[in-house]
């Protein structure tokens, strides 16, 4: 919204960043109130409120069994969180991204505007790339790619499906080499 109406894109950026600080501290306390362990981490100082992004600290934390939040994208304008997702699950050696979204997979269009797209269960990073598929910004699909890791976009608003996903089940879109 700044950016339409003029706001330098950099300072878009950071507001966005500082954006996914707020909404990591609403996730940490939700876990917490469940009982889960967490972590925050952020790319931007702000050590009043989370932990300075810090690759071996992030991979102990979740060694000992904790759930760590990254926020504040890589810490730079011009850098989506999707770009940012993908870096900080190769830096952890994560096995795979969860991309939740409002629709059930990737579509050949927005099928919350056209109910005539077509929904892909399954896609190579080559195929996203030449159909501009918007699963992720290219940065993100082609870092995934050079590092072969896949990626399962699915519906986050469907009851259980986080669930599902965690657990391995069929569901959404596997987008890998």
């Amino acid at each position: 919204i700044g950016l339409e109406r003029g706001m330098d894109r950099a300072t878009a950026d950071y507001m966005g960043m500082l954006a996914t600080v707020i909404n990591g501290l609403a996730l940490q306390d939700a876990l917490e109130k469940l009982g889960v362990y967490t972590r925050l981490q952020t790319a931007i100082q702000m050590e009043e409120v989370a932990e300075p992004y810090i690759r071996r600290r992030a991979i102990r934390h979740l060694q000992k069994g904790r759930v760590v939040i990254f926020a504040a994208g890589t810490g730079n304008p011009y850098f989506t969180t999707d770009t940012a997702a993908v870096l900080r699950a190769i830096e952890i050696e994560a096995e795979i991204i969860l991309k939740g979204t409002r629709v059930d997979g990737v579509y050949s269009a927005d099928p919350e505007k056209d109910p005539k797209a077509e929904f892909f269960s399954e896609l190579n990073y080559m195929q996203v790339v030449e159909k501009g598929l918007r699963v992720m910004d290219p940065t993100a699909i082609t870092l995934s790619m050079d590092n072969k890791l896949p990626i399962t976009v699915f519906n986050m608003s469907k009851s259980g499906n986080l669930k599902k996903v965690v657990l391995g089940e069929k569901i959404g879109t596997k987008v890998r080499g």
